[in-house]
């Protein structure tokens, strides 16, 4: 088991699968996916879970985005592991805030990060969400 940094192409199939199966596969490709951080967990040789990162050298807030990880491989820590992994990335760069668009079903899993959920909210696609965020 191993976290390593990874191609944007690399993450676009397992956001697909995860996230988005019943939208074309170019739904899940950010316009600015070249200028982020992206990192894989990978079990025996295999991606299995895929985040995001995009750090604003400017204001110091960083947001994760499309984290994803293959259903047969959810709730065994994997996804934990790997979104610790890009918190520790964003705080050696100096980070003084952290935010993500939580799905509203996985605010539990942020908070357990020390994320508190905004009064920002939205729905995009019936999938309601709330804006999450880490002041360090």
């Amino acid at each position: 088991m191993t976290i390593s940094p990874i191609i944007p192409e690399q993450t676009w199939e397992i956001r697909h699968r995860v996230m988005w199966p019943v939208q074309p596969f170019d739904y899940v490709k950010l316009a600015n996916d070249n200028e982020g951080l992206h990192f894989g967990y990978f079990v025996d040789g295999n991606l299995i879970s895929v985040i995001s990162g995009f750090f604003n050298e400017e204001t110091k807030e960083a947001q994760f985005r499309k984290f994803a990880t293959l259903q047969e491989f959810q709730s065994k820590g994997y996804g934990s592991q790997l979104l610790s992994h890009l918190i520790e990335e964003f705080t050696a760069r100096g980070a003084i805030r952290i935010w993500c668009n939580a799905r509203v079903i996985a605010t539990a899993l942020y908070e357990r990060f020390g994320m508190h959920k905004t009064n920002q909210t939205f729905t995009k696609l019936g999938i309601d969400y709330v804006v999450m965020e880490k002041v360090i």
